[in-house]
């Protein structure tokens, strides 16, 4: 019985153990699951609007609606934490900064650009009239902004 007992105490350690290895490998691999687009505003995000961490540092980020617009947390720590005012502010710089040009008139942004949010995104321009026409296309404008994000990100 006590041989019995040592056996199956010893197979469940190995399981276990072999568990937390395969976590340990799967959380070093590069996300690579999630919508190019939804690659790319993380990558433009960059930090968590509650704990200011690198999205990315606690595994996959976690897409959650504030108000109007859909950001992403580091982790499911925290879904029921309150959104730092100075990370919420460093994360719409980063976004501006990724984007860097209005996608209508493809002027670079002013020191403080106008914005919009379309499908929960918000999307930065030079001056009011280009929200309008952006509301008339969005996808079309939504995709210059990826495109704009990619070719900012890489530098």
């Amino acid at each position: 019985m006590m041989k019995t007992f040592r056996m199956i105490l010893a197979l469940s350690l190995v399981v276990v153990t072999g568990f937390g290895v395969q976590q340990f490998a799967e959380a070093q691999q590069p996300q690579t699951d999630g919508s190019q687009r939804d690659q790319l505003r993380i990558a433009a995000q960059q930090i968590c609007p509650v704990s200011g961490q690198k999205l990315g540092a606690h595994g996959k980020p976690i897409k959650v609606k504030i108000g109007k617009e859909s950001v992403y947390l580091c982790c499911k720590g925290c879904l029921n934490s309150k959104v730092n005012p100075q990370h919420w502010s460093t994360i719409h710089a980063n976004f501006a900064k990724a984007q860097h040009m209005c996608p209508v008139m493809k002027k670079e942004l002013p020191q403080k650009p106008k914005w919009t949010i379309v499908d929960g995104r918000i999307v930065y321009v030079c001056c009011p009239p280009c929200t309008k026409k952006i509301d008339a296309d969005p996808q079309t404008y939504l995709s210059t902004v990826d495109a704009l994000y990619s070719a900012n990100l890489r530098k």
